[in-house]
């Protein structure tokens, strides 16, 4: 069985450098264009199941793809959205960096366990992208289906750890483009 695992094209947050976590913006013309190429990308792909975070942007970017795929069941799970940032969601990057500095800006930004204030840790976005991975493969060998996952750069990069059996180290180093996705052989 095949799984795919796709992060949702560029949104206008991502072009300006904004912390965008439980933000619910949508794609911009580029995402648009990105989503697109990812629909042509998986055109011949196979699958029958499709989950979508909760969040606008990861679910334009399934409609997007799904435009080769009709009929295909599609289940929407909050586990799978972005990592929430707290109370640097909605900030820019330069604006957080000045206040900050360097140093807190990166151990915010790219540290494994420690969350910004008032939002998650990569670690605990694992906490609930891990529990989400069990069931799905439980789900495609019972089931005998090809799945495709629409998601985003944090919870693409927890999933990406389970399948590729990577470090939090080696995780922590992944970066996912808007509009891209991987493929997995689940057996």
């Amino acid at each position: 069985m095949k799984l795919y695992i796709a992060r949702h094209g560029q949104t206008d947050d991502n072009l300006n450098g904004v912390f965008s976590g439980w933000r619910n913006t949508p794609l911009n013309s580029t995402g648009f264009e990105q989503a697109k190429k990812l629909s042509e990308q998986l055109k011949d792909a196979k699958f029958e199941v499709a989950y979508q975070s909760d969040q606008l942007r990861a679910q334009q970017t399934l409609n997007a793809i799904l435009k080769f795929h009709p009929g295909v069941k599609i289940i929407t799970d909050k586990r799978i959205r972005e990592r929430n940032y707290g109370n640097l969601n909605g900030r820019k990057h330069d604006d957080v960096l000045a206040e900050f500095g360097r140093e807190q800006y990166d151990t915010w930004h790219r540290s494994y366990d420690i969350p910004p204030p008032d939002g998650e840790s990569v670690e605990m976005v694992e906490h609930r992208t891990i529990p989400f991975c069990n069931e799905l493969v439980q789900k495609m060998r019972k089931e005998k289906v090809n799945v495709l996952v629409s998601c985003h750069h944090n919870s693409m990069r927890t999933m990406r750890r389970f399948f590729e059996n990577l470090t939090a180290g080696q995780m922590m180093k992944l970066e996912n483009l808007p509009g891209s996705y991987v493929e997995y052989d689940i057996k």
